[in-house]
């Protein structure tokens, strides 16, 4: 295995063609979705119908194939804990705001699945009776088995730990096959590619790797999990249609993150 300094990005595709895979490559996934990707951009509000209805869309297909998905919703389109923090409020509270910020983004989720007569649970990780679920790892499997979606909101239920950890952490407790990072960007890059239009794009990485080099894609505490328990994580860009899908089909599409 080449070591993380002799590993070099590259842009070629790889992987199966456009006309190959015509069945999902896996069949209990984790969608990690960002907060601020549910906001229109350039709109000062916080969240767009519009996109939302689009991603559910999206579900709806890969649902309809009978994947089992579970959904982590962060709720950086309403509240950023860390940034709230840094201009000077106490660092647990803020963080707790963040919790109730992916509740908000759930709900809408929930609502835009539902509308699709898609069957959808929400649970959190700190008790919002009146309107969700708490998190109960067997009752989540049994919902996935029975071809419910489950969103996972209000994080971890604990301040300090982010999203992306969140992803990982479910994913490992449901035993998925992978987590699909939807972000803004189509993969990961040397650096950010909206600053440096030199970045260049890796097609494949290992989790050593990529803690090696520092990219920011996911923060230390995920990657770290993920590696542990041996998820693989594909981060890609959610916007063009079907791109979800494609991921599940097992297209090459953004960056695959593994072991090995």
């Amino acid at each position: 295995m080449p070591s993380a300094e002799l590993v070099e990005p590259n842009s070629a595709p790889t992987g199966p063609t456009m006309s190959a895979p015509s069945l999902p490559k896996y069949r209990r996934i984790v969608l990690k979705l960002s907060g601020e990707a549910l906001k229109q951009p350039g709109s000062s509000d916080t969240l767009s119908p519009q996109i939302v209805q689009r991603i559910a869309l999206q579900i709806r297909d890969i649902h309809a194939m009978k994947v089992e998905i579970a959904i982590v919703i962060g709720g950086g389109n309403i509240w950023r804990g860390l940034a709230a923090s840094h201009r000077g409020m106490e660092r647990t509270t803020a963080d707790y705001m963040g919790m109730l910020a992916t509740v908000i983004n759930g709900l809408a989720l929930q609502s835009a699945l539902e509308g699709l007569s898609v069957p959808t649970r929400v649970q959190t990780a700190i008790p919002i009776q009146s309107v969700a679920e708490p998190f109960i790892r067997r009752r989540a499997v049994r919902h996935l088995e029975l071809g419910r979606c489950v969103i996972f909101v209000a994080g971890t239920g604990n301040p300090f730990f982010s999203t992306d950890t969140t992803a990982a952490l479910r994913a490992s407790e449901i035993s998925a096959e992978v987590i699909l990072k939807a972000t803004k960007v189509d993969g990961i890059y040397t650096d950010d590619p909206f600053k440096n239009p030199a970045a260049v794009k890796y097609d494949r990485l290992t989790y050593s790797e990529a803690l090696a080099k520092r990219l920011q894609v996911m923060d230390s505490t995920a990657f770290s999990l993920c590696m542990d328990n041996h998820v693989p994580i594909i981060v890609f860009d959610m916007m063009p249609p079907d791109n979800i899908k494609k991921a599940v089909l097992g297209f090459p599409v953004g960056t695959l993150v593994t072991t090995e």
